[in-house]
């Protein structure tokens, strides 16, 4: 009788992938996703009245900033701020033609801006899904800072779901921060995927830090142009919340027999605002408004739509262990609430 064979198996070793390799397939992805962006991404001039009114008042080259074709009809995002308080707007394309834009309109609570442009030969963007990305993600920035065009840099996606407070006072909900560097007049153009998809668009950097730049989410500009096309502004919804997205434990999810596992976690209540006055309290979890499912931020934006201001509505929270059905009025905000 044979003994039976003992010799150890080992799999097959693979084959070493040299640094050399690794850089060339990052490069190849960053200059792809370039060559996808590039023709839609835009330089943004603008002049603004300086020197008193009427006759006397003269137009001042004062600022620049980046931008990104969303529409092959014309329509252009970039910041609210790149826009504030212009008298006349210019755009340079791509292929260095410059064309006059007209401001659609603009929300400075999201600092999101929509221009329009008369020229049959634009290229629109890809769009992703901001809500997809996770940390760690290759992330690409691309706009013209000092007046620079198509310049590059990239980075990865430092942390999703971050607040940060616009211009006006009110925090901006689900912020992405990368370390993509950006500088002035990168503000408005867009944050990009490896695959060439905007998922965001370039805001904001804090000054005396390094590496650390914020993008608005694709995701809540979608909620806002058709907003700004309608009226030129948004009619904005009010219940009085700081929020971001977070991840559940299974367990949660299990014992609260929740749809997903994602929630909306409040980090802030405003003091008498509708959802304290409706029993909410900083540290629940959003899980449901009006009957539907919130599994992120964006959820919520969505639903709080201008037909239930000053309607009741329901909303559900998780606290500790128990799940609390509510009632919340929402308002619409005035600018100090903003």
């Amino acid at each position: 009788m044979q003994s039976p064979d003992t010799t150890p198996i080992h799999p097959p070793r693979q084959p070493d992938v040299s640094d050399a390799e690794l850089l060339d397939a990052y490069s190849r992805a960053v200059t792809r996703a370039v060559e996808v962006v590039g023709p839609s991404v835009v330089k943004i001039d603008v002049s603004r009245e300086r020197g008193g009114r009427g006759r006397r008042a003269r137009q001042a080259p004062e600022g620049s900033g980046s931008g990104f074709v969303l529409t092959p009809d014309g329509s252009v995002v970039t910041n609210s701020h790149v826009v504030e308080q212009a008298a006349s707007i210019e755009i340079a394309l791509p292929d260095a033609r410059r064309v006059r834009a007209d401001l659609v309109g603009d929300d400075p609570d999201t600092d999101l801006a929509l221009l329009r442009v008369a020229d049959p030969d634009l290229v629109p963007v890809r769009l992703g899904r901001s809500a997809e990305l996770r940390p760690g993600q290759l992330v690409i920035a691309i706009g013209s800072p000092y007046g620079f065009q198509h310049t590059v840099t990239t980075g990865v996606v430092s942390a999703v779901g971050r607040s940060l407070r616009a211009r006006t006072g009110r925090l901006m909900d689900n912020v992405i921060q990368t370390d993509a560097a950006l500088n002035p007049g990168n503000s408005g153009g867009p944050l990009v995927t490896y695959r060439g998809e905007v998922v965001g668009i370039n805001t904001a950097i804090i000054l005396g830090s390094h590496g650390l730049s914020f993008a608005v989410p694709i995701d809540t500009a979608t909620l806002v142009v058709p907003a700004l096309i309608r009226e030129g502004r948004v009619r904005r919804r009010y219940i009085g919340l700081g929020a971001q997205d977070v991840p559940l434990l299974r367990r949660v999810v299990r014992f609260h027999q929740l749809p997903s596992d994602t929630a909306v976690f409040l980090a802030s209540v405003e003091p008498s605002g509708p959802a304290q006055r409706a029993g909410v309290r900083e540290g629940d979890l959003i899980v449901a408004f009006d009957g539907w499912p919130v599994t992120a931020t964006a959820d919520l934006h969505r639903l709080l739509t201008e037909d239930r201001i000053g309607r009741p509505q329901a909303i559900r929270v998780v606290r500790g262990a128990e799940k609390l059905d509510l009632e919340v009025v929402p308002a619409e905000s005035s600018p100090s609430q903003r």
